[in-house]
């Protein structure tokens, strides 16, 4: 590797000492050897079988050429030295004048990041004509990256991009010794690219990553010291200032130091409350708890994480995210003021640091109700957690000797693991598939089950099924299991079990493979068929009695099986039994028989069981569903689709442990038929995590739906008139002219509907109530064209999907978001804006990613174009993909013709051909506009959008300065769109100390940092307009560019100041 660090150029070939293919091609190679050295490339062997893998070389012998460390595989035969020897030539050749970029794989990424301090990564889509055009674009730097230190290399490969939370294709990341920072500015301007990749050599800065960036460098295990903050936080932005006064001396203590703003996301790692500093060592967090502003004090509290040998101490909050992001984690569950939980803590420090080389994290918690919840009874205890799955240590804690050894042989060979009743149900909630052996560890027939059973471990575990054991005749009866071992199959929390020959594990292993992968009714006990009833909504049975195979019982659970998907995506669960204990309970005696309970209140099926049509009809009928007098109780799915079926719904939304709850329930039922007389449907539900399913504030909550729009009832729940005199004056009042909706409803609208309008405003704003009461006029115009619009008061929701600015109007098409970027009190242009969208009429972004294409000017404040990061909105995914985006009928930059492509691989090439750079287009004259405006144009004043001048956001409780005022913009005329910046604030990082006070800004480009060729191509463009004068006559005396002018107009409006883009139209 010394010889590779040291030399520009270097030839390795690898090879196998008893390879006689191997020996031809060394004899043959050094033929050329004494021409290598002329051209200064270096050629040398190595026998390094293990290194020829990492870089996935596959058979040896194998020639692979450094250049500037970069390793480039040859692939043609060996064995002829000439052909060798002119393709180290034209790769040098290439190297050192045409600037093509190396591509690599996964696997070589991998090792690059790992061993290259400097490393610029391109991620790219061979297929996508504007990866293509970027990739044109960076190849005219790629050397002078190389001059300064910094390897250059691409890759094409959606699964690497998700690893590192690239949404948008291209990308740029930059690796700093294997730590990743996301270029988020214009890909297409390589001197920018090159300035910001030279002056990422120079800061010291703390890094930032996305959350799958910051989970890889956590489970490679790395040293990794996180500052969660908030970029709109004051607090933060200090304490990001002084932290970053010591990245460099974590470098030194091989601490990878990284930052992250995504507050969503931090909740994954149990922080709430920012800023928050967290250190990471084998994938075990350690919360710093003193002076963030101190960074000395910090500083000496990471030294001492790096050397100290202790067993860290956490929550029960973060022992939850080291589960789910660790592979091993080893976890003593002790008593710390327990004298026998002292001793053995004693005893098993001195095996961390062998945990920590055999990548385990280990770690301590105190916490009785955490130990009670994974069924722990006796403290000290130790456990260790394989992806997630719990293996219980039953040997002597006191030998740490023999714990190292387990524990190592735990991660090496697969095994079942032992359980605890508790692990069981927490395994049943956190997995969908899994399967569970119950047994008697004292039965010798039984152990040799579970030796047979070992054999579909690893099968089991590439189909995602987790396999357990648990020795509990009593957990075991309760299923309806009298004789062991027994087998049961949980999907979903649903359980079968398995009636066939346990010692026949490939047997086993298809069972379990049909139960997963096919629409099967699962079998169950009389006990699993009452717990079901109880616990769940909605449970249809099939009562088949004795049934053999083929006989008519038989024939019909195989139509009813063709069903059984509907009746689960309806939240209808289907399951059958031939005992008959529930039967006989419910006097249910002609066999078979259907049965389906709705809240544990039973109806018979009357109809043909052999039309399974027919028994799915009258399952989904409204109907059968409600139940007379009471209140039916729903799950989520089922709520999903009552509200997508029916006009008028109330919701009562609750907690089932609430007992005030249960007593409104109640009062509510006095008043379910008179809302039934209405045709309005009621109904409650308390599935976990509801409240924030269907983005409620408070439990008890009641709701009115009118069309999937709701209003939530304000007053008194233990009052039933007051709430009956509600929900009528809620039916017969009409709709509000433009429906106000929630974050879940517009999750559902945009999903649903193709053509959709959102109005996002705030209380705060001033003109928003006017600009309203404009909409509404044309309400019935936009449903006219089949138009939903809808308003939301959701400043978070608005703050995710990039919009700081109130009110904004965005038009979604078939789930993508398109900022209209024109005046808002302008109804009629909107109007039109809005159908020509939808008739496609004017352009629309593409889905993937959006960029802008405004020219450049020689405006003092201009605004370059960006590259948005991508945003998260878990709750409405097509909300985040695309970027929102205004529409323009501006030239875009030019692409390549697709018949120079044709032509272009019609002829050969050499494997690293550089591509030719795109010729700037010359500008065309502009002819002058009318002077004089349209009627609908009067009230068209100049209005205010995105950031600040300098980019800033206004923080919370700070007046606005005057360098923070918003950007101005004076549009035009509806078929010439002006074109926003992107509203979306961009993360960049800290150029200099003017800048240090925000996370965000458009990026203003200045002319000292303008590069030569820059320079040469705007005096090129000056001296194109000084040939082609543009012919337009403005009345006034012409005034400086720049902020700072006043209105010279005679009007009304603001509109005279040349605002983003100058000024727009002549009147």
């Amino acid at each position: 590797s010394k010889i590779i660090e040291d030399s520009d150029y270097v030839a390795v070939l690898f090879y196998k000492p008893e390879c006689k293919k191997c020996i031809k091609a060394l004899q043959e190679l050094e033929n050329i050897d004494d021409e290598a050295d002329e051209l200064d490339i270096g050629f040398v062997k190595i026998h390094d079988e293990d290194l020829a893998e990492e870089y996935n070389l596959g058979a040896l012998p194998k020639l692979v050429y450094y250049r500037h460390q970069t390793p480039i595989v040859y692939e043609h035969e060996l064995q002829r030295e000439e052909d060798v020897l002119e393709w180290l030539v034209e790769n040098k050749a290439t190297g050192d004048e045409d600037d093509v970029i190396e591509e690599v794989n996964a696997k070589t990424l991998k090792t690059l990041i790992s061993n290259i301090d400097n490393l610029v990564v391109v991620f790219y889509d061979e297929g996508d004509d504007q990866s293509e055009t970027v990739l044109q674009e960076l190849e005219n730097i790629d050397d002078d990256c190389a001059k300064h230190g910094i390897q250059f290399v691409k890759i094409d490969d959606a699964k690497v991009s998700k690893e590192y939370g690239i949404d948008d294709i291209p990308a740029i990341v930059y690796f700093e010794k294997e730590i990743p920072n996301v270029y988020d500015d214009d890909l297409e301007d390589e001197e920018e690219i090159l300035q910001w990749l030279l002056s990422q050599l120079e800061k010291d800065e703390i890094e930032d990553v996305t959350d799958e960036m910051l989970d890889k460098l956590i489970k490679e295990g790395k040293a990794v010291a996180v500052l969660f903050y908030d970029n709109n936080d004051k607090k933060s932005d200090k304490i990001l200032n002084e932290l970053e006064n010591i990245d460099d001396e974590c470098d030194q203590l091989g601490i990878n130091f990284v930052k992250m703003d995504d507050t969503e996301e931090a909740k994954d790692y149990g922080v709430t409350k920012f800023p928050k500093l967290v250190y990471f060592e084998q994938g075990v967090p350690t919360v710093y708890e003193g002076d963030m502003e101190n960074e000395e004090d910090v500083l000496e509290w990471l030294d001492r994480q790096t050397s100290s040998d202790e067993i860290e101490d956490v929550t029960d909050e973060m022992l939850d995210m080291i589960i789910e992001k660790m592979q091993h984690v080893a976890v003593l569950f002790y008593d710390k003021d327990s004298k026998a939980s002292q001793k053995v803590l004693a005893e098993l420090e001195n095996i961390d640091d062998e945990c920590d080389q055999n990548d385990i994290a280990f770690v301590k918690i105190d916490d009785d109700n955490e130990a009670k919840e994974w069924g722990i009874d006796e403290l000290p205890t130790m456990i260790l957690f394989e992806r997630g799955i719990p293996h219980m240590y039953e040997g002597d804690l006191m030998k740490e000797e023999e714990l190292l050894g387990w524990l190592v042989h735990q991660k090496r060979h697969s095994e079942i693991p032992e359980i605890t009743d508790e692990m069981k149900d927490k395994l049943m909630r956190t997995y969908d598939h899994v399967a569970i052996i119950f047994y008697d560890k004292d039965d010798k027939q039984d152990i040799r089950v579970l030796n047979e059973l070992e054999n579909i471990d690893d099968e089991l575990e590439k189909e995602e099924i987790v396999i357990a054991r648990l020795d509990n005749a009593e957990e075991a009866r309760e299923y309806g299991l009298d004789h062991l071992p027994a087998l049961v199959y949980f999907e979903n929390e649903i359980p079968a079990i398995y009636e066939g020959d346990l010692m026949n594990e490939e047997e086993v292993l298809e069972w379990l493979k049909l139960q997963k992968y096919s629409a099967t009714i699962e079998e169950v006990t009389d006990e699993i068929l009452q717990d079901l009833i109880e616990e769940h909504e909605y449970v249809c049975v099939y009562f088949s009695g004795a049934c053999e195979e083929g006989e008519k019982c038989d024939k019909i659970l195989d139509d009813l099986e063709n069903i059984d998907d509907e009746l689960d995506e309806a939240g209808i669960i289907f399951v059958t039994t031939e005992d008959m204990s529930t039967a006989k309970k419910y006097s249910i005696k002609t066999l078979p028989a259907l049965v389906f309970f709705r809240n544990k209140d039973p109806l018979i099926y009357s109809g043909d069981l052999n039309d399974e049509d027919e028994v799915l009809a009258w399952l989904t009928d409204e109907e059968t569903l409600e139940i007379p007098g009471k209140i039916e109780e729903v799950n989520i799915k089922m709520l999903e689709k009552i509200l997508s079926e029916n006009e008028h719904i109330v919701v009562f939304f609750y907690h089932d442990e609430d007992k005030k709850a249960l007593k409104i329930i109640t009062e509510l039922e006095n008043i379910d038929d008179e809302c039934e007389e209405k045709d309005i449907d009621f109904v409650k539900t308390s599935d976990d995590d509801i409240e924030n399913e269907y983005d409620l504030e408070d439990l008890p909550a009641l709701v009115f739906y009118r069309h999937k729009f709701r209003t939530i009832y304000a007053g008194d729940l233990m009052n039933e008139e007051e709430i009956l005199e509600w929900v009528l004056e809620q039916y017969e009042s009409k709709p509000e002219v433009i429906e106000s909706v929630d974050r879940k409803t517009l999750q559902v609208l945009v999903n649903e509907i193709e053509h959709l309008a959102v109005l996002f405003y705030d209380d705060e704003c001033e003109t928003c109530p006017k600009i309203l009461e404009k909409l509404e006029t044309i309400d019935d115009d936009t449903d006219k064209h089949n138009i939903q619009f809808v308003k939301a008061n959701d400043e978070k929701l608005a703050h995710e999907i990039g919009i700081f600015s109130f009110p904004a109007l965005v038009y979604y098409e078939t789930g993508v978001p398109i900022m209209y970027d024109g005046n808002l009190k302008n109804e009629k242009r909107i109007l039109q804006w809005l159908v020509d969208h939808k008739n496609n009429k004017l352009p629309k972004p593409a889905k993937s990613k959006q960029r802008e294409t405004v020219e450049d000017t020689d405006r003092e404040d201009r605004i370059d174009k960006r590259k948005p990061k991508p945003g998260k909105l878990k709750p409405i995914p097509k909300l985040s993909s695309p970027v929102i985006a205004s529409t323009t009928n501006k030239p875009a930059r030019s692409a390549p013709s697709k018949s120079t492509k044709d032509n272009a691989k019609e002829k050969p090439k050499p494997q690293f051909r550089p591509l030719s750079k795109p010729q700037p287009e010359k500008a065309e004259p502009v002819k002058p506009k009318a002077d004089k405006r349209k009627s609908d144009d009067e009230d068209d004043e100049c209005f205010y959008v995105g950031l600040g001048h300098a980019g800033r956001v206004t923080k919370k409780d700070k007046k606005s300065a005057k360098e923070d005022d918003s950007f101005r913009c004076c549009p035009a005329k509806v078929e010439k769109n002006t074109r926003v910046t992107q509203m979306a604030a961009q993360k960049i990082s800290r150029r200099d100390s003017n800048e240090a006070e925000s996370q965000f800004a458009f990026k203003q480009k200045k002319l000292s940092d303008v590069a030569d060729a820059t320079a040469a191509a705007a005096k090129e463009k000056k001296a194109a307009q000084a040939k082609n004068p543009i012919d337009v006559k403005v009345k006034g005396k012409s005034k400086p560019k720049g902020k700072g002018k006043k209105d010279d107009d005679d009007d009304d409006d603001d509109d005279d100041e040349q605002g983003l883009f100058g000024k727009l139209g002549w009147w």
